[in-house]
């Protein structure tokens, strides 16, 4: 009875982690259009959530990374087993709620994969770890998306500049606008195809070990369903202090710049998606990001905001890593059976209430001032 009632836990946290995701990564898909004014910020959440939702049933490469090749589903088997997976979650939400606090986008992707990683490592040592996969598919990638990403939407904005320097700055901007329609939808669909596709593989891996589901499994469709719904209500919901940091602290971008890096990141994101690499879309459209700033001028990037961003995507995996690893820690000490992931689940909820009241306040006393300057 206990193991059941810690996957339905386990399942119920992998949406909140999906959802977490959903609100914490609404920068990525949407602050560039909202920051060049080619969408309102109603409309372009509520358009990136739907297809945040049609993206997650593109594919399942992602999923099935995340369920079999970071970690051996052999190794983390027997009654600890599903504690793993949930601490790993506790890790990653952790992690996505003092990034999202302060405002900084780090990578909810390598945040969910450091929280399993290092559960696993408190359950079983680096026997559970698969290395080849978590270089070839986490980090190798982690480090070239978002440089591929740099450079495409470099060059891609040269190019644009060197088509259009004679026309008028009206029309021109005007026209971009309406491209970023297109690219910002394209790139909503690559984060959906990419990102709820992680969700879909932690709550693979945990039906595997519990036994619902055979070694080497592919998602339920009842998984796909779920883990895109909890990523389009999450996208919905918005991260606005993340909007402001993506859109409009790291530079100050035009239309084509917004249009540049849109598609540059929705490139990286939808190849790296057919490959199975769980990227961190937060990574890539930053990287795109700076990419457009770099190429118009240097001194058009905020150096300082983008280093930051940078140092929080350093911490992200071993900061993750080690909550998930305290967070098992605490499962063993309760005896390893269902009273762990309970206790800590409310904690959790008590906790994430304070912090979004807090969050509510702060906000409320800055619009206060903001209307009276």
């Amino acid at each position: 009875m206990d193991f059941h009632l810690i996957l339905v836990i386990v399942v119920v946290s992998a949406l909140a982690f999906d959802y977490t995701n959903g609100f914490h990564d609404t920068a990525n898909v949407v602050a560039t259009s909202i920051s060049t004014g080619a969408a309102s910020p109603k409309a372009a959440i509520a358009f990136a959530a739907i297809l945040n939702f049609v993206g997650a049933f593109i594919s399942i490469e992602v999923a099935a990374t995340i369920a079999s090749d970071v970690v051996d589903q052999g190794a983390i088997s027997g009654p600890g087993a599903l504690n793993v997976v949930f601490a790993g979650l506790v890790g990653a939400i952790a992690w996505n709620l003092i990034t999202w606090y302060f405002g900084l986008p780090s990578s909810s992707s390598h945040a969910l994969i450091g929280g399993i990683v290092g559960a696993a490592l408190a359950d079983s040592g680096t026997e559970a770890i698969e290395t080849a996969g978590l270089v070839g598919k986490v980090l190798i990638p982690a480090v070239v998306a978002p440089i591929l990403a740099f450079i495409v939407a470099g060059l891609s904005i040269g190019l644009i500049y060197r088509i259009v320097r004679n026309l008028r700055p009206g029309p021109v901007n005007r026209g971009y606008r309406f491209g970023q329609i297109a690219s910002g939808g394209l790139l909503a669909l690559a984060h959906g195809t990419n990102d709820a596709q992680k969700t879909m593989g932690v709550i693979t891996l945990a039906l595997i070990a519990d036994g619902v589901l055979p070694v080497g499994s592919d998602p339920p469709f009842w998984v796909i369903f779920s883990a895109a719904t909890a990523i389009a209500l999450g996208t919905y919901s918005g991260g606005w202090r993340i909007i402001k940091t993506t859109g409009m602290r790291i530079i100050k971008m035009d239309p084509a710049q917004g249009f540049a890096s849109q598609g540059a990141g929705a490139s990286v994101i939808m190849a790296s998606s057919h490959f199975g690499f769980p990227l961190s879309t937060t990574h890539v459209i930053n990287g795109g990001v700076m990419g457009s700033g770099v190429a118009k001028r240097i001194s058009a990037v905020r150096w300082g905001v983008a280093g930051n961003i940078v140092t929080a995507w350093i911490l992200t995996l071993p900061a993750a890593a080690a909550i998930g690893a305290l967070t098992f820690g605490v499962t063993v000490l309760l005896g390893n059976g269902a009273v762990g992931p309970v206790v800590i689940s409310v904690i959790a909820v008590v906790l994430i209430v304070i912090a979004f009241v807090r969050r509510s306040r702060q906000t409320e006393v800055i619009d206060v001032q903001a209307e009276g300057a």
